[in-house]
């Protein structure tokens, strides 16, 4: 501010003895002319002294948040149409607006901006609304009947006292960017597993917030080699944990848990979906676990775990169906274009992306 009125200061003391020479030297029009200028830098000066700097910042401010708003929203309807490639190739009008939103972004028109997002996100609804989950659903699911709706779920289950749940990691340890990732059934084979299901979240190197950890997860897990990975930021969590050995165990906060190396698995992942028999999560204003598509989840009731996918159903959807289908306990995996279920050699769901880890079956 200060250096604005020095400059506005110095431009006014130049003018002024440009004005002088003028009046001796120059003819009436150009004194005229030199006089029209002063008055406007006068007039401009005069109005930056009467400004008021506070509400300058305030504007600032709402300027950039607008900005970020805005350049979040667009970026979260990117990530959904990555999404939807992974079902479908009907995705070009959709692409063709997003550009469009992009392009309003630039000539910092907000409005329009939120406008335009409101009514993408609307058609990516529909879009995903249409998709016939089904035709991709195999044979070996059941209908599971809810207060919601009938479900239709895929679901492996297995004797914990000759089954091991463990867990294999692309990665032999902790990765926080440009992390190595593997598909669910290169991970199955080379383990010995019989049966495999994709991972819980994590940051796909395709999404631009993810560009500066790409593969990386931070939720806590142990792999089958007895590593912790991501312990030290999950000593607090409050992110349910599920631990296997010859019986399951689960947690509602991760801070519960030790270090404990004797068991075959830990996994954290979120929401927590059933526990102790009872549904735990109805909901919440995610915007991609608000819509439906097909929902991977780990459960287990005793020493019997269940992996699985309810499909085409929201988080809260599937839960319900989790519960229904008695299943005592179970905890949210990734879904969208992670979603993979893997059985005695080839894929019931998926295969999905790679992944930086899988949650595998094998033999004792």
């Amino acid at each position: 501010m200060k250096r604005i009125i020095v400059i506005v200061l110095a431009g006014l003391v130049a003018l002024g003895i440009n004005f002088a020479y003028v009046q001796v030297k120059a003819s009436e029009e150009k004194r005229q002319a030199v006089e029209k200028q002063f008055e406007q830098v006068k007039s401009d000066y005069e109005a930056l002294q009467n400004s008021d700097q506070i509400l300058i910042n305030k504007n600032l401010t709402a300027e950039i948040d607008n900005i970020q708003k805005t350049y979040a929203k667009s970026v979260e309807i990117y990530e959904k149409l990555l999404d939807l490639r992974d079902k479908t190739s009907n995705t070009k009008k959709l692409e063709l607006s997003w550009a469009k939103i992009i392009s309003t972004l630039a000539k910092r028109d907000y409005p329009t901006v939120v406008k335009l997002t409101d009514e993408l996100n609307k058609e990516i609804a529909k879009l995903e609304a249409s998709l016939v989950v089904v035709k991709k659903v195999p044979a070996s699911a059941t209908k599971v009947s809810t207060d919601n709706g009938d479900f239709l779920v895929n679901i492996i289950s297995a004797d914990l006292s000759n089954t091991k749940v463990i867990i294999d990691t692309a990665a032999e340890s902790e990765c926080r960017n440009d992390c190595p990732v593997m598909s669910l059934a290169d991970l199955a084979k080379r383990s010995g597993a019989f049966a495999a299901i994709n991972s819980t979240y994590f940051c796909p190197a395709t999404y631009p917030t993810c560009a500066d950890k790409k593969n990386s997860f931070d939720t806590l897990l142990m792999n089958k080699n007895k590593i912790y990975f991501n312990s030290d930021n999950n000593v607090y969590s409050s992110n349910p944990v599920a631990v296997f050995s010859g019986t399951s165990r689960f947690m509602e906060k991760g801070s519960e848990w030790g270090r404990d190396t004797s068991v075959d698995a830990v996994l954290m992942g979120r929401p927590l979906l059933v526990f102790n028999g009872e549904v735990r999560f109805g909901g919440n204003d995610d915007a991609k676990e608000s819509a439906r598509g097909n929902r991977s989840f780990i459960g287990a009731s005793g020493n019997t775990v269940y992996i699985g996918i309810v499909y085409s159903a929201t988080v809260a959807e599937a839960a319900r169906a989790i519960a229904k289908a008695g299943i005592k306990n179970a905890i949210n995996l990734d879904s969208g274009g992670s979603t993979a279920l893997w059985s005695n050699g080839k894929y019931l769901a998926g295969p999905g992306r790679d992944l930086p880890f899988g949650v595998l079956l094998v033999r004792r």
